[in-house]
């Protein structure tokens, strides 16, 4: 178990972090994410994502103004999702991962919008820095959620690998997982967000490389610049499998009053698509903070193709 108390020796306030796994995550406690919180206590907690890359919160009474409220602490908040049309009402910056909304315009209950790993939203040329994602109806049982750790992908990739994976770029693009010719199938197409990035992204707070492969948005377009579809094709599928080793992850079992705040720029998680086959509702609400364009290891930033940046407030 590690305690951060001693690196805020003013504070009469001391968080539990206990980690989950070998490579990523841990669990907090000792804090009610209602708040106020004290400077001190952002801090720790700011402190504990950066070094574990994505944190858990239990038995947490919030609602969406708590959680947005929350957010704001750590950075500017987004508006809900870049083709995102029907956030809560009063709340333009939750987006709802709702079996329901996608039965109803997939026409099949799924237990996410996208069941593959990913990154969030990296067809945006400034993808989300990171994301909090609370639980409000779940399955009695499927439907965990898993994340990776990708600097430990790229730091255990071999000295010569990681040297050629420095220099590429990778296109990025949102694929649209909407009913044909449907509002959003709409709304994807007339403004699709593509960008290319850096495959290894430095980390502008820790220094540190992460692999930046984001299959979900990289699949769709399998382009490396500079290289034909079918190397690109080749080398894509070496990098998806690294950065989603197993001994990179932890699962995560979902529980009334759950909260999980990732970095979106260290990170790529999987929806485990174990629940929709049992007709069981799972609603969690999602947000989102502003992020910085990535850059890679000699410097050089992603580039916009088509959509535009994607800020908060």
């Amino acid at each position: 178990m590690t305690e951060l108390k001693d690196a805020h020796p003013f504070t009469d306030t001391r968080l539990d972090v206990v980690p989950l796994a070998g490579y990523i995550g841990a669990e907090i406690s000792g804090v009610d994410l209602r708040g106020p919180l004290e400077a001190s206590v952002v801090e720790q907690i700011r402190s504990a994502l950066h070094r574990h890359k994505v944190v858990f919160f239990r038995d947490q009474q919030i609602g969406h103004a708590e959680q947005v409220a929350f957010a704001r602490l750590f950075g500017k908040v987004t508006p809900a999702h870049p083709h995102e049309d029907n956030p809560p009402e009063g709340f333009p910056e939750i987006f709802p991962i709702d079996s329901r909304r996608y039965e109803a315009s997939l026409g099949r209950k799924r237990t996410s919008y996208d069941n593959s790993w990913h990154t969030d939203v990296t067809a945006l040329v400034n993808p989300p820095a990171a994301s909090i994602l609370r639980a409000h109806i779940l399955p009695p049982y499927g439907g965990d959620t898993t994340w990776t750790n990708l600097v430990a992908a790229y730091e255990n990739l071999p000295k010569d690998l990681r040297n050629f994976v420095d220099q590429l770029d990778i296109k990025h693009q949102f694929n649209a997982r909407a009913a044909e010719g449907s509002q959003r199938d709409r709304k994807v197409r007339e403004a699709n967000l593509v960008a290319w990035h850096p495959a290894v992204r430095v980390h502008p707070v820790t220094g540190e490389r992460a692999l930046f492969v984001s299959p979900g948005f990289t699949r769709g377009a399998r382009e490396i610049r500079g290289f034909s579809p079918s190397q690109s094709e080749r080398i894509l599928a070496l990098l998806w499998e690294e950065a989603t080793r197993t001994e990179y992850t932890v699962r995560f079992r979902w529980a009334p009053g759950s909260v999980a705040f990732w970095d979106n720029r260290a990170t790529a998680h999987l929806a485990i698509s174990d629940a929709g086959h049992l007709d069981h509702d799972r609603v969690l609400y999602r947000v989102t903070l502003e992020g910085d364009v990535p850059k890679g290891v000699d410097g050089r930033e992603s580039e916009l193709v088509s959509g535009q940046p994607f800020y908060g407030s």
